[in-house]
């Protein structure tokens, strides 16, 4: 099992993606890789920042819930093609995605439309992430993932 989100998220990605990532980028794959990372890291913030932010945490709580308690869970980059099918929580990373974008075209100087167009790659590929760690949990004999930590968190037991 993977130890960290980001982990999570490259595996899930997948190398044609990433490589795709990296021609968007005019990088080669360790670029993109660390474009990846960051993009995944400020998802990961704003997400937590929309929590405990009182305008937004409802909203925030419904869609982690939503994909903790998800079923069927979805199944691998199926949600490519749409955000519809990823309900409460794609919503939210589709919002936060150009923050997201803006903090990490600001850190690498890459432009921030090209950025967001690699970070709107990337929601779909978090949500598929995030929901196999939810079912992970649910199905590896522990308790049912209940919270953005338990989601977004460093390693697995």
């Amino acid at each position: 099992m993977s130890e960290t989100f980001e982990d999570d998220v490259l595996n899930e990605l997948g190398d044609d993606r990433l490589q795709e990532i990296a021609g968007l980028l005019g990088s080669d794959p360790a670029g993109a890789r660390a474009v990846v990372g960051g993009s995944v890291a400020e998802l990961s913030g704003e997400l937590r920042r929309a929590a405990a932010e009182p305008a937004s945490a409802d909203e925030v709580r419904a869609a982690v819930e939503e994909v903790t308690s998800a079923e069927p869970p979805l199944q691998g980059v199926a949600g490519f093609g749409g955000l519809a099918a990823g309900g409460l929580m794609a919503g939210v990373l589709g919002r936060l995605a150009r923050p997201a974008a803006n903090a990490i075209a600001r850190k690498t100087g890459v432009p921030a439309a090209t950025v967001t167009r690699a970070v709107d790659i990337l929601v779909p590929v978090v949500l598929a992430a995030m929901t196999k760690r939810a079912t992970a949990k649910r199905t590896g004999g522990g308790t049912a993932a209940d919270g953005l930590g338990d989601l977004l968190g460093g390693g697995r037991r």
